[in-house]
């Protein structure tokens, strides 16, 4: 589900619209755009009625997946996300530990073994 988040004159967070509506308030002049990522409208002049609702937020820290989501009272998911967290850090530094010495090593002067 797209939405769009919405700001008052003030710069204050009202609750986020479809962007059918962002289109016609842009397009109506009663709006501005305020940011492009995320897609952030603001209103020109101020509501009638400020339509605010509470939200939750719920955190899943996993392993390798972090999951974040905000919910209304309904339980409609309003906001939904992951992260994807990186577990090969550790290889990757022994890798590039190993690659640096053997370049240490090819550099060093070969030493004669076999003179007497």
């Amino acid at each position: 589900m797209n939405v769009v988040s919405v700001l008052s004159p003030d710069k204050v967070p009202l609750m986020p619209c479809q962007p059918v509506i962002a289109r016609l308030l842009l397009k109506e002049g009663k709006a501005k755009v305020r940011h492009r990522t995320p897609f952030t409208i603001q209103l020109l002049a101020h509501p009638e009625q400020v339509y605010t609702q509470p939200f939750t937020h719920g955190v899943d820290t996993g392993s390798a997946v972090i999951g974040s989501a905000v919910s209304d009272e309904d339980g409609n998911v309003v906001y939904l996300s992951e992260v994807h967290v990186r577990n090969d850090i550790a290889t990757t530094m022994k890798e590039r530990a190993r690659a640096r010495r053997n370049r240490r090593y090819r550099k060093k002067p070969a030493t004669d073994l076999f003179a007497g």
